[in-house]
């Protein structure tokens, strides 16, 4: 017969092995495994859920926590015939439109996962980009240079024009809802005013696509990512030819997106998502990776405590970027080391030591490479630009 002491030791070891485990928070959400390479992913605009559109042309909804074990897919949609290229929340988040390599835009309901609208021809080429403008209008660009904006309301397009001789790569637009930019596969960013109807100029061309555009410096600039490895930067009304450019020594600048008036985070074919300063321009280090796979989209949370990326390893990740907004750079420049590498800016970030790495520098060192014959001209625009801010 068991003693009282080894009785009651029993009882206590029951009720522990009986315990819930706590569950463990961590800095960022678990990384979400797709079944296919995503294309595009966009956050609610009010709740902790993210959409995503893969190449087979099926949509998801996650709920994503930094309880561990808490990610969820909500629904799935197989609604595209091809490749979903573009998906967005509307600014109420009850609706997720999405467009796609089969032509045709999609409006689905956020809850149901059921599909609302279908234009099923919306252009005749495959759609590559999405911009939405308000609750009634939103603009697309295609495989071919042409742009449409389009009213909800009537489910038809009140613009459609082509001024680009290759493919739309990205599409933004001025607080006023007026000039709407364009970014595009010929090297060139293209204008036009919404609210007359018209196109207005194409920017000079640029070596290498425009891969992405958006407005930054309280609308005083833009901003556009190249697959050269460049971002190149225009005046407000000075469209037609940029005032600045740097390197970022990536492959490519293929998705930016801003994180605040002077810092936006840039992802490329290499992998490396940067955290990159617009005048002064520096890199300020790498926020994250995906190693060795292509990145398709970055996307900011609504609170600018996450970013989240999509990549060829079939993945979403999230990056904690919740301090960038609180940093600040020197204008003071120093002389360039060629042994400093990327600084890591987030726990999940880190330097593999690969050869893209060499010569990056952190957010108080010079990071711009230009080519010998340029650099004097270009730190005399730079000069110039930082003046006027």
């Amino acid at each position: 017969m068991a003693s009282p002491t080894e009785h009651e030791d029993s009882c206590e070891q029951e009720e522990a092995a009986e315990e819930p485990k706590t569950p463990k928070i961590r800095d960022t959400p678990e990384d979400i495994k797709l079944e296919a390479i995503a294309n595009t992913i966009a956050f609610h605009p009010s709740r902790d859920i993210l959409a995503a559109g893969d190449i087979d042309g099926d949509i998801y909804l996650f709920s994503y926590s930094c309880t561990e074990g808490e990610n969820r897919e909500l629904w799935s949609s197989g609604h595209h015939l091809k490749s979903c290229r573009k998906v967005l929340f509307s600014a109420d988040g009850q609706k997720l439109f999405s467009v796609s390599k089969d032509k045709s835009v999609h409006i689905l309901d956020v809850e149901a996962g059921k599909l609302l609208t279908r234009i099923p021809k919306a252009h005749s080429a495959p759609i590559n980009a999405l911009l939405l403008v308000d609750e009634n209008i939103f603009a697309t660009g295609d495989d071919e240079g042409t742009l449409k904006v389009w009213d909800v309301r009537r489910g038809t397009s009140f613009m459609d024009l082509k001024q680009h001789e290759d493919y739309i790569s990205d599409i933004t637009i001025d607080e006023n809802k007026r000039t709407l930019l364009t970014s595009s596969g010929d090297g060139t960013m293209g204008v036009f005013n919404i609210k007359r109807r018209r196109f207005e100029l194409l920017s000079e061309f640029q070596n290498g696509d425009l891969n992405s555009v958006c407005i930054m410096k309280r609308g005083r600039k833009v901003v556009c990512g190249s697959g050269e490895g460049k971002i190149y930067i225009f005046n407000w009304n000075g469209f037609g030819a940029t005032s600045d450019r740097f390197a970022v020594q990536a492959e490519s600048v293929d998705c930016i997106v801003p994180i605040t008036d002077s810092i936006l985070c840039a992802a490329s074919t290499d992998g490396v998502i940067r955290a990159v300063s617009v005048l002064p321009n520096r890199v300020l280090g790498s926020v994250g990776q995906h190693l060795g796979e292509s990145i398709e989209e970055i996307a900011r949370s609504r609170d600018t405590r996450f970013l989240a990326s999509c990549a060829h390893d079939q993945l979403v990740k999230f990056w904690d970027i919740s301090s960038l907004p609180d940093t600040r750079v020197s204008d003071y420049r120093r002389r360039k080391k060629k042994d400093r590498r990327l600084k890591a800016l987030s726990n999940k970030a880190f330097d593999t030591g690969q050869d893209f790495f060499s010569g990056l520098l952190d957010s108080t060192e010079e990071n711009r490479k230009e080519e010998e014959e340029d650099d004097d001209d270009e730190d005399e625009e730079e000069e110039e630009d930082s003046g006027s801010d």
